[in-house]
């Protein structure tokens, strides 16, 4: 095997990835980097507890699933369901809006901006930032999408919508 073809091999099988988000131009650590697996999750968490919570003051307040909250009460195992996929369901709604108009306005949402997190554009898309967010969301929702990622901690959705997490 001749010099010119054994580097052309080694250089095909050699790999630019040295860091999370090198290939996308961004600092190993500090701002702007690729935040961690957990960092991101944590901030997850938050956000989902805060939609769970506004929902859970909607219904409360009698603002949304009156009926279902008085049958709930009145007793029933099949009524307790019913109000309990609905708060799920609704608890998902509020999510998503709120994920769809934070992220569109600030680059970041409540949870994230916490733990220090926002979503930022990577050029791979030329869509609105409003679309870009609402692709992102709806994938983020179906949560499958979101858990395979690659080697940048990209998941699909962010792949899809052309963005990357990174650190304030």
């Amino acid at each position: 095997m001749s010099d010119e073809s054994r580097s052309g091999a080694s250089a095909a099988t050699e790999d630019d990835f040295r860091y999370r988000g090198n290939r996308l131009g961004l600092p190993e650590s500090g701002t702007g980097s690729v935040p961690g697996v957990i960092r991101r999750l944590v901030g997850l968490a938050l956000d989902w507890g805060i939609a769970a919570m506004l929902v859970w003051v909607a219904v409360n307040l009698g603002l949304i699933g009156q009926e279902l909250a008085a049958a709930a009460a009145a007793g029933g195992d099949e009524e307790a369901l019913a109000l309990t996929n609905f708060t799920a369901l609704s608890t998902l709604v509020v999510f998503a809006a709120m994920n769809i108009l934070l992220l569109t306005l600030f680059g970041t949402t409540i949870g994230r901006r916490i733990v220090g997190v926002g979503i930022t554009a990577t050029g791979e898309r030329s869509w609105p930032w409003f679309v870009s967010m609402t692709v992102r969301t709806v994938l983020l929702c179906l949560v499958i999408p979101a858990v395979v990622y690659d080697r940048d901690t990209r998941g699909l959705h962010d792949r899809a919508a052309g963005t990357v997490a990174s650190r304030y």
